[in-house]
């Protein structure tokens, strides 16, 4: 199901609002500054299409619409008709959780998204691109975030996406290059790595920065919790291209597997620290309790030894198992001290220092530093830091899965594209069920590379 979007021209101008917001880097640049002003007097409206309207999807649009400025939710997005439906239902009466466990609040002022604006199918984003909004919200599963994040680029459009941004190296060198002609022209990129606009995080990361702790030399992260069961069996009905895209998360070419999907926020936080990608990998994993008939193809737990050119290393455990150890968290031992980075708490040559302040919702200063920067035309392009955090993620799962030690250039280098054939629900999924179940990656079988 589709639709097309109606005309968009500027009727104060005449001129097209795609093309005014497009075109290359000079022509950018000076958009952006005229967009400055035209905001700062109140007499443009920015325009926001979502394209994934989940529950992640839905959250992050709540955060778009609390930020100031004059925003207006104008496009949908989704492959589920159903999903749309539910998102507006949300947004604009407020009657349903956020991720953050927040109640979202009535936006039924900031949206307006008319039948017409409501596009559904696997070419729906570029509908809901086209339809002459100025800023994108690329809230899909993983798999899609290149497609989608170089067709906004292509078409000028600010966007914000969420992590992770791939879920092969195929994607992310996609990525790579829309992030470079983003900053070609001038566009704004947020990527949901909150933990960067976290207080409790910069403080404890500023201070490692400048040395309370000496120079890292092992740092440690996790993200251990228990997670439910996966999709089932497919409903009668329903092809199995359907039914894992409603339960992306099981399935490692939708998701990226846990590792990547999840715990990208852990190694995300050392990666930040270091300042450097690892050399290498070695790792291992498996399933011992997702191992069901109908679990999809993910592993429950890995856990990877990364090493830096500089000797330092990082360990690194992910697990969804339960009544085990949890914990989300990290920390460094460098060579004058240590750091709880999650607690905000170093330990250096200098004393003890703790965390006292208060701190922002993450979720939400994110977007608000993002929309900051659309409106004042402030630098800010988080895509190739986001694509860099990814790719570490990447390589420990490609470490787990084939058991060998996995180095960054050639992980990097590597054409294993985690992809179908082609998009329609009647094409067959990268993972097939075999008797009912779906095969998983067994290390020292498994190609990676």
């Amino acid at each position: 199901m589709s639709r097309s979007c109606g005309n968009d021209l500027d009727r104060s101008s005449g001129v097209s609002r795609r093309n005014f917001l497009a075109g290359t880097a000079v022509g950018a640049a000076a958009v952006s500054g005229l967009a400055r002003m035209v905001h700062a007097a109140g007499s443009e409206t920015i325009k926001v299409a979502l394209i994934g309207c989940g529950f992640r999807g839905t959250g992050a649009t709540t955060q778009v619409l609390s930020t100031t400025g004059p925003i207006k939710l104008w496009a949908m997005a989704d492959v589920f008709e159903d999903r749309i439906e539910k998102s507006l239902k949300a947004l604009s009466e407020g009657d349903e959780a956020t991720y953050e466990r927040e109640k979202h609040r009535g936006f039924a002022a900031k949206i307006d998204v008319p039948p017409e604006r409501r596009f559904v199918g696997f070419d729906a984003y570029k509908q809901a691109i086209d339809c002459g909004v100025d800023m994108v919200l690329l809230t899909t599963y993983p798999h899609f975030r290149p497609i989608h994040f170089e067709y906004a680029v292509a078409k000028g459009k600010h966007v914000f996406m969420e992590k992770p941004v791939a879920v092969d190296a195929p994607g992310i060198r996609q990525l790579l290059a829309a992030a470079d002609e983003a900053q070609r022209k001038n566009l704004k990129v947020g990527v949901g790595l909150q933990r960067h606009h976290h207080r409790i995080y910069e403080e404890t990361v500023k201070r490692i920065h400048e040395g309370a702790i000496g120079e890292p030399v092992l740092m440690r992260c996790y993200w251990n919790s228990p997670f439910g069961k996966g999709p089932g069996q497919c409903p009668a009905g329903m092809t199995e291209m359907q039914h894992q895209l409603r339960d992306p998360y099981c399935f490692a070419w939708l998701s990226g597997d846990h590792i990547v999907e999840q715990h990208v926020h852990n190694l995300d936080v050392c990666y930040w620290i270091h300042g450097k990608t690892p050399e290498s990998a070695q790792g291992l994993g498996g399933r011992q309790w997702r191992n069901g008939r109908n679990d999809g193809d993910i592993f429950d737990h890995h856990a990877v030894e990364f090493s830096y050119a500089d000797g330092s290393k990082m360990f690194s455990q992910c697990r969804h198992i339960p009544n085990c150890w949890n914990s989300v968290t990290e920390y460094v031992l460098g060579t004058k001290g240590s750091a709880e980075v999650h607690a905000g708490k170093v330990d250096g040559a200098g004393g003890k220092w703790r965390f006292r302040g208060a701190s922002a919702n993450p979720y939400q200063v994110e977007h608000d530093r993002l929309m900051d920067a659309i409106l004042n035309d402030k630098p800010h392009n988080e895509a190739r830091y986001g694509a860099m955090a990814t790719m570490i993620a990447i390589l420990g799962r490609m470490a787990t899965y084939s058991g060998q030690v996995i180095r960054w250039e050639e992980a990097m280098q590597s054409k294993v594209r985690l992809a179908p054939d082609r998009y329609a629900w009647d094409a067959r999924p990268p993972a097939m069920p075999e008797n009912g179940a779906y095969p998983c990656a067994i290390p020292g079988v498994t190609k990676v590379l």
